[in-house]
């Protein structure tokens, strides 16, 4: 029996998401990437809400390859995420590989500040 893609990164996903649990001191970083934008946002799994949230939509100058521009949202979630006074975060790939555009966005966040 072979899995489709999107069966195998739910089940990724799923494995990872019993480990890993955000809290309003130290959420979850979430990732999402589609085939045009990336999406991070920062959850606090006890409450069930979103801190906050960036995305490449929101850059409207951003330029570049794909995997600049998810450099580019970690860079301002970083700076969001201290302006409300978080620095420490735990990662959430989302059953995406550590590879590309979500390294990418992690390295860009450890660069502006937070820590994971």
């Amino acid at each position: 029996m072979a899995l489709t893609k999107q069966e195998r990164r739910t089940r990724i996903k799923h494995r990872i998401r019993k480990i890993v649990s955000g809290t309003a001191a130290k959420p979850r970083l979430s990732v999402f990437r589609s085939n045009k934008q990336i999406y991070a946002q920062l959850i606090d799994d006890v409450n069930g809400a979103t801190l906050l949230a960036a995305s490449s939509l929101e850059l409207k100058e951003a330029q570049g390859t794909k995997t600049e521009i998810a450099g580019q949202v970690g860079k301002a979630l970083a700076v969001k995420a201290l302006e409300k006074g978080l620095d420490a975060v735990v990662f959430d790939r989302n059953g995406y590989l550590y590879h590309g555009r979500v390294k990418q966005l992690a390295d860009a966040a450890r660069e502006g500040g937070l820590k994971f």
